[in-house]
């Protein structure tokens, strides 16, 4: 006996003869798809990254002036078209000394003051100068008690 008549024949068309479970497939893929006359979904458009502004060496001595002279990070920024942590940055590697805008204690106390006569912090922050999260800062370290934004005590 030979080895070819001990093999039995394969029959390679075994998957195919029951095709309704891949026409079922197909059908349901067929039913997710969009009709021909739906509209085209456009791609998001991505926002560009911002190029680096290159400031010369002269807006950056007018950066260090400006600010010696009393300017804030925030307005130079503005002017020069970066960040105000790019202006920061900036004083830092030229040696300026950075002025922290903090509160006094005397303006803590106003600030307990107005904050317990009902005032908000936004309004409280743009009197003394602060941002409102300054102000609660600083009143949470001397332990006042906040309010919910209905102005009721937590």
């Amino acid at each position: 006996m030979m080895l070819a008549d001990r093999l039995s024949p394969v029959d390679l068309r075994r998957s195919y003869y029951n095709t309704k479970v891949q026409v079922g497939a197909l059908e349901a893929l067929l039913r997710k798809l969009p009709g021909l006359s739906a509209p085209v979904r456009q791609q998001p458009t991505r926002r560009q990254p911002a190029r680096a502004t290159h400031l010369s060496d002269d807006q950056i001595q007018q950066i260090i002036e400006g600010y010696t002279g009393g300017a804030t990070v925030y307005q130079l920024g503005d002017r020069f078209g970066v960040s105000r942590q790019r202006v920061g940055k900036i004083l830092k590697r030229h040696g300026v000394e950075m002025r922290m805008r903090g509160l006094s204690a005397e303006q803590i106390d106003e600030a307990v003051r107005l904050y317990q006569a009902g005032q908000s912090l936004a309004r409280i922050g743009e009197r003394l100068g602060v941002d409102g999260g300054t102000v609660r800062s600083r009143l949470v370290e001397r332990g006042v008690r906040m309010r919910d934004a209905q102005g009721r005590e937590r």
